[in-house]
């Protein structure tokens, strides 16, 4: 038992390692326009500007390329607070993070959006977009600031960051990280986990309470 959970404090350690990194690299998207990549293959960048986007070539028939703004806007699924704060952070460059993979079964790659806001590159809320009969459908929704999500091999893991009274944004106390498989046309739990990141170095992890996620079908 205890090499288990020295291999899982090894996991988390990177996860957090991780989502360290991927702060910082949203930071810098907000300035310069937000990039996604498939989970699987190369990576292809997103155009966020308010301008309408173009097809991209790709070396899969199933990557279609999406102007992931008006996504989120003309979305009716999406809160009028997010699309409210939804704005370019200079000129026409919205803080927007979009990847492109697998995680439906669709024949057409699912579009994950993530909402970021400009200053600090905090997660306000995270969108998986299926293509069903030539329309992206929004098939799920997570908008309970901090959160984040991404595809991890054919699965969806949305990470929210989890803040104690006075820390700072830069500083949280921990995240909690949901795993989630499509199943009969819908996502639904696979696995969770809690991370402290005080006792990230010794492995300690808790469940996480049950999600709050809005699961869409």
């Amino acid at each position: 038992m205890g090499a288990g959970l020295s291999a899982r404090g090894s996991t988390q350690a990177v996860i957090t390692a991780v989502s360290v990194l991927a702060a910082l690299a949203l930071f810098a998207a907000c300035a310069t326009g937000g990039t996604g990549a498939r989970d699987e293959g190369p990576a292809h960048a997103d155009s966020v500007t308010g301008a309408a986007a173009s097809p991209a070539p790709s070396p899969s028939d199933s990557y279609q390329r999406v102007n992931a703004v008006t996504l989120v806007k003309d979305d009716p699924k999406v809160s009028p607070a997010v699309k409210r704060d939804l704005k370019p952070c200079a000129a026409d460059e919205y803080p927007v993070d979009v990847s492109y993979g697998s995680l439906t079964g669709s024949a057409v790659d699912d579009v994950v959006v993530n909402v970021l806001t400009c200053g600090d590159a905090v997660g306000v809320g995270s969108y998986v977009y299926r293509s069903e009969g030539g329309r992206y459908q929004n098939v799920f929704r997570a908008e309970e600031s901090p959160v984040y999500a991404e595809i991890d091999r054919g699965d969806l893991m949305v990470t929210k960051q989890v803040y104690e009274k006075g820390d700072p944004v830069s500083n949280p106390s921990g995240e909690n990280v949901i795993t989630y498989a499509w199943t009969a046309g819908r996502f639904v739990e696979e696995s969770s986990h809690h991370t402290d990141y005080g006792n990230a170095a010794g492995g300690v992890a808790s469940p996480v309470p049950e999600p709050t996620e809005a699961l869409d079908h």
